[in-house]
């Protein structure tokens, strides 16, 4: 049984991080294609030694480019990997430019796809993340859920064959009911809190001289906030008023960031005592130590405000939408946008009054990633 996982961004190494554990305990050969979307050795290279991910049999190296150039070209060099290897099932996650041109070369070779992440919905197709879900659902055959929100979603899109566990799929003879859609909780979930235990927070709270629930941790680096030169700016000049409030302000800068903050002219005064501290892009443990022990979260990022919610960190949102409704719903999120008022009152208001999470459990109880490899040997074997 063979199976080939298409990897490109950082959440989907550290998905893949404990997934991959799963299926080598399984005695499923596993064959890794990293695309090369996130080429900068924090972004990429330094996931895969820190969490335990087998090294990519091929890197296409694809790198940055335009949405059409970098999807096309990973279309390409995906179609040639597939023709070679001939998997059992191709396994995508998320919603990136590599999640798309996985699943497309795929099912044209008529190979089952497994999409791990699927359902979410921002409802904007203005946004390339959106549109990159949508396609890769409709063309998958396992369509792995981590909500019921996401179930809901598919349910509305036409999908018929919806499972909330895998106690109901098992009976069911899956080659007469493909497309699959289950339920199975977060692979991101698991992987947190195994990180996290594993992880002692002190050495990384005194490199940057960090008080436990005393900083506001900042990420940003979707194109809606750093392609549009007034909403970085109006985030800047929140995080700003924030600092010279006496709030301490650590922000790990992405690279696309950090090159667009530079150009804009951003930088030249983050030298200042009373502005955010600016570092690099820290390792995925480091960072799981930054989210639980913040205070608020400020964030667009779809991942980090999962990781804040299993923390016990609010997130203040600097997007119009999120595919994550459930975190708004329970209060452990806000919508923002970049409009640096609304991040004003509401990263106040959370470092005042922090909510409630009353034991409520969104993601699932921490053994999704065992539920997928299952589930997927199950309907390889169902369908040979």
């Amino acid at each position: 049984m063979k199976i080939i996982s298409i990897l490109g961004a950082r959440p989907q190494f550290i998905k893949a991080a404990i997934i991959s554990k799963k299926i080598k305990e399984k005695g499923i050969d596993e064959i890794i294609v990293h695309t090369g979307q996130h080429y900068d050795y924090n972004m990429s290279d330094i996931f895969f030694k820190e969490l335990g991910i087998p090294e990519p049999a091929y890197h296409l190296k694809i790198g940055s480019s335009s949405h059409g150039d970098q999807t096309g070209r990973m279309l390409m060099e995906i179609e040639k990997v597939l023709v070679k290897e001939k998997p059992d099932a191709v396994m995508v996650y998320g919603d990136t430019n590599s999640t798309l041109a996985g699943s497309l070369a795929a099912s044209k070779l008529h190979i089952l796809v497994a999409h791990v992440e699927a359902g979410l919905r921002s409802f904007n197709k203005k946004m390339p993340e959106e549109i990159n879900r949508i396609l890769t659902d409709h063309v998958s055959s396992v369509l792995f859920s981590p909500t019921d929100t996401g179930l809901a979603n598919l349910k509305n899109e036409g999908f018929t064959h919806i499972f909330y566990s895998i106690n109901e799929l098992i009976p069911i003879k899956s080659e007469n009911v493909l497309p699959i859609c289950i339920k199975v909780g977060d692979p991101m979930f698991d992987l947190a809190l195994e990180a996290r235990k594993k992880t002692d927070a002190s050495g990384i709270m005194g490199r940057w001289n960090l008080e436990r629930k005393q900083f506001i941790l900042v990420t940003a680096h979707r194109a809606e906030n750093t392609d549009v030169a007034e909403n970085l700016e109006n985030i800047w000049n929140a995080l700003k008023i924030l600092a010279s409030e006496g709030k301490k302000i650590i922000f790990p800068v992405h690279p696309r960031t950090r090159k667009v903050m530079e150009q804009t002219g951003l930088l030249s005064e983050s030298t200042h005592s009373h502005l955010p501290l600016l570092i690099d892009p820290v390792s995925y443990s480091e960072m799981t130590v930054l989210e639980s022990e913040a205070r608020v979260i400020i964030t667009d990022s779809g991942g980090v405000q999962k990781e804040g919610y299993f923390f016990d960190t609010p997130c203040v949102v600097t997007r119009e939408q999120t595919e994550w409704v459930e975190l708004l719903e329970s209060g452990w999120t806000t919508l923002t946008g970049a409009d640096k008022n609304k991040i004003l009152n509401a990263t106040r208001q959370y470092w005042e009054t922090p909510p409630n999470k009353n034991n409520l459990s969104l993601f699932g109880n921490g053994d999704a990633s065992n539920q997928i490899v299952e589930i997927l040997k199950f309907l390889i074997k169902q369908n040979k």
